[in-house]
C-alpha cells in the first residue's frame, strides 16, 4: 500500500507525517492503537536533496526542480509507505490524501516561517485554485483521493485522517473544499 501525502507547502504535510509516524512507531512496540499496517514514512523533498534527485535549483523560486523519474526509481520496489511532499502526487500511490488549507491562513503561515511576501501570496493563490488537489485527481481519479482541510486542525487530528485514509475507513472526498472565494 502506498499512500501520498500532499499539498501546498504550509498546509502541515511535514508535521502530520512525523506525527503518523511516531504514531506507527508506538504500534510496532504495542503502545498504540492504530489500525493501519505497519508502513515507512518517507520524506520525499529530503530524498531529493541528500540523493540530488533534481535537475536544478530554481534561483527565482528558491527551489530545487525535481527529477520526477529519478524520484519514481527511487521508489521503485518500496511498498507500504507513506510519502510526504508537495510533489508525492506525481508518483505511484494507491491513496492520495491532499491537505488544505484556507489561502489566507496558509499565506500566514508560510510568512511566519519565513517565506517572501510573493512565494507565500503565490502559494495561496495556488491554494485557492485547487492546483495541486486538480494534479492529484488527474493523475489518480476521484475514487482515490481525498482531502483534508487543516485550516482549523492540530496536527494531531490531522493525523489521525491521515491514519483512517491509510486504513481504509474514510471514503474518498476530492471536490469538498472550496477556497476559490479567496480570489475575489
Amino acid at each position: 500500500m502506498r499512500l501520498a501525502v500532499t499539498g501546498t507547502p504550509g498546509t502541515g504535510k511535514t508535521t502530520a507525517t512525523e506525527l503518523l509516524e511516531s504514531r506507527l512507531t508506538d504500534a510496532d512496540t504495542g503502545d498504540g492503537d492504530v489500525p493501519i499496517p505497519d508502513l515507512e514514512v518517507i520524506h520525499l523533498n529530503r530524498i531529493l536533496e541528500d540523493e540530488e534527485l533534481y535537475t536544478e535549483v530554481d534561483a527565482d523560486r528558491e527551489s530545487l526542480v525535481a527529477d520526477l523519474d529519478a524520484l519514481s526509481e527511487w521508489l521503485a520496489g518500496r511498498d507500504d509507505i507513506v510519502i510526504e511532499s508537495h510533489l508525492s502526487h506525481h508518483v505511484d500511490a494507491d491513496r492520495v490524501a491532499v491537505l488544505r488549507c484556507e489561502p489566507s491562513a496558509l499565506e500566514e503561515r508560510l510568512l511566519e516561517r519565513g517565506e517572501s511576501d510573493a512565494k507565500a501570496r503565490e502559494n495561496a493563490e495556488s491554494e485557492a485554485l485547487d492546483v495541486i488537489l486538480s494534479e492529484a485527481v488527474e493523475e489518480h481519479g476521484l475514487e482515490s483521493v481525498y482531502e483534508i482541510d487543516t485550516t482549523d486542525r492540530d496536527p494531531a487530528a490531522v493525523a489521525e485522517e491521515l491514519e483512517a485514509v491509510a486504513a481504509g475507513e474514510r471514503e474518498p472526498s476530492a471536490g469538498e473544499v472550496d477556497f476559490v472565494g479567496y480570489l475575489t
